[in-house]
């Protein structure tokens, strides 16, 4: 009996159709991943260049059921004029209050303790963002 051969010998024809078609998906993916890549550090650049005013609560503390203070530190650039919003949350996550503060000073780095009044009494407070005025 003679013997049938089933496949071509190793590495005497070259690569496989499956080897082949494996680079080829090797490559697109990697150029998918390099453009994904580029695409979402293109929309970061772009979402933290558009900021004029950025700020963030250092510390917030509950003074009363009618009041909350908290530390906002706001970085900003010397000319620019603008506004940021905290709003007071209860111990169910609903607003207790709300308040928007100015921000017209000439530096670029403030710090400041402001006070919020609030209607009933408050467990946290968080900063809904801020936005420049020009």
């Amino acid at each position: 009996m003679a013997a049938v051969r089933e496949a071509t010998p190793e590495g005497r024809y070259g690569r496989t159709r499956d080897e082949r078609a494996d680079h080829k998906l090797k490559i697109v993916g990697s150029v998918l991943g390099v453009a994904f890549l580029a695409m979402v550090g293109w929309f970061g650049w772009d979402y933290i260049a558009g900021q004029d005013i950025s700020a963030e609560v250092i510390k917030s503390r509950i003074v009363s059921d009618s009041r909350a203070e908290a530390h906002l530190e706001v970085r900003k650039e010397r000319g620019t004029d603008g506004h940021c919003t905290l709003r007071a949350l209860s111990e169910e996550g609903g607003e207790v209050g709300r308040a928007d503060y100015r921000f017209d000073q000439r530096s670029e780095r403030i710090d400041e303790i402001v006070s919020l009044r609030t209607t009933s009494r408050a467990t946290a407070v968080e900063l809904t963002g801020c936005a420049s005025d020009s």
